[in-house]
C-alpha cells in the first residue's frame, strides 16, 4: 500500500481593509522533516462583528489554476451550529480543534488559527473524501458586510 503525504507548501493572508482586521501573524513552520503546522492571527478591530460569511475554494493546480469540486459561500455566523451542509461541517471540523471559531456570532475577539498540524488535516481529508496526487490552493475570502475583509490562501501538496 503506497504512503501519500499531505504537506503546506505556502501560506498568504491580505487584509484587505486594514481599519477592519489586519494579520499580526499568518505563517508555516516545520517543526521536523516530517511535522509543520501553520498559525494564523488575525486582529479584529470593529468588534462585535454580528455577520459574516467566508466564500471559499479549493482547486488544483495543473497547467494553471483549476476548479476541483467546491466552491461556496455560507454564513460564518451559522457554520457552528450548520451540521446539514457535509462540506461547512468538514471545514468548521477542521478549524474547531485548532482555533478559537468555536461559537457562533457575535466574535468580539481575534481571530486565532494555532498549530494546525498537516497529519490532523491529512487524517481528515482521507476520511471525507478521496482525491487524485496533486497540488492543491485553499482560498477562502473572509466578508462582512457584504464587503471582503481579508483572504486567506493555503497551498497544499498531496502525493
Amino acid at each position: 500500500m503506497e504512503c501519500r503525504f499531505l504537506e503546506f507548501t505556502n501560506i498568504k493572508c491580505t487584509s484587505m481593509d486594514k481599519k477592519f482586521c489586519e494579520f499580526q501573524y499568518c505563517f508555516i513552520k516545520a517543526t521536523n522533516r516530517t511535522y509543520k503546522h501553520l498559525s494564523v492571527r488575525n486582529n479584529l478591530y470593529k468588534v462585535p462583528v454580528n455577520q459574516f460569511s467566508i466564500n471559499a475554494a479549493f482547486t488544483k493546480r495543473s497547467n494553471g489554476i483549476l476548479p476541483f469540486k467546491y466552491n461556496l459561500t455560507f454564513d460564518g455566523c451559522k457554520m457552528v451550529a450548520d451540521i446539514g451542509n457535509p462540506w461547512i461541517a468538514f471545514l468548521f471540523g477542521l478549524l474547531k480543534p485548532h482555533s478559537n471559531i468555536n461559537h457562533s456570532c457575535p466574535f468580539d475577539h481575534d481571530i486565532i488559527v494555532d498549530k494546525l498540524p498537516t497529519y490532523f488535516l491529512q487524517q481528515q481529508f482521507a476520511k471525507f473524501f478521496p482525491f487524485p496526487e496533486g497540488d492543491y490552493i485553499f482560498n477562502s475570502n473572509w466578508i462582512s458586510s457584504g464587503v471582503i475583509r481579508a483572504n486567506v490562501r493555503v497551498h497544499l501538496s498531496y502525493g
